[in-house]
């Protein structure tokens, strides 16, 4: 997973940042975005796209890319947001303030399937970055680790809903919640899938 990382610094880039965002399908709360510079000399065995991990294989590896890279950060557009300028444009905006968060900034950007609008720094799009990438599958984790630690804190906020176990994505007990208890001020009012959930 490290082949263009390595390519990139033949090329004369050192900095070299993942970027990916999580939560893009839930039906409540934020979109997360996650950057990492990973250190080339400090190797990260077992990093893989946050989707292919267990809960406790992220938050391990959590710990560790935070306490190896040389930088990460991470951003988060809020269901209003999202309400407001659609998921794509929060998504690339939260990847953006994310990336914009990073001391010291890196000089070439690799991300997940887009390219960022905005953003003055090199970058690319890698098409399943997350399964081809070291830097963009360490974002990932980032981001979900930290979005998922977010649902369970809105858990204890909004206990009818069962975000901690389903953090915002749509399953059954989440849709039976919002036709009982109607949204909540964490719900995403602009997506089509809340009122297929609101539905008897």
């Amino acid at each position: 997973m490290r082949t263009l990382e390595n390519a990139a610094r033949r090329w004369g880039f050192y900095r070299i940042a993942g970027c990916d965002e999580v939560g893009r399908g839930c039906l409540a709360g934020p979109v997360m975005a996650g950057a990492v510079i990973l250190d080339p000399d400090r190797h990260i065995p077992g990093l893989a796209d946050s989707r292919m991990l267990t809960e406790a294989e992220r938050e391990r590896l959590f710990d560790i890319i935070t306490r190896k890279a040389l930088a990460w950060a991470v951003a988060a557009a809020a269901p209003v947001e999202i309400d407001t300028v659609n998921i794509h444009r929060a998504s690339l905006a939260c990847m953006r303030r994310a990336l914009l968060a990073m001391a010291p900034l890196p000089d070439l950007v690799l991300v997940d399937a887009f390219r960022i609008p905005d953003l003055l720094i090199a970058q690319r799009a890698v098409l399943h970055g997350d399964r081809r990438c070291s830097a963009i599958a360490a974002a990932s984790i980032v981001a979900k680790v930290t979005r998922d630690r977010v649902m369970r804190r809105l858990d204890a906020l909004y206990p009818r809903y069962g975000f901690a176990r389903h953090v915002g994505y749509i399953t059954p007990g989440h849709s039976a919640a919002v036709r009982e208890h109607g949204p909540s001020d964490q719900h995403r009012l602009s997506f089509n899938a809340l009122a297929y959930a609101s539905q008897p």
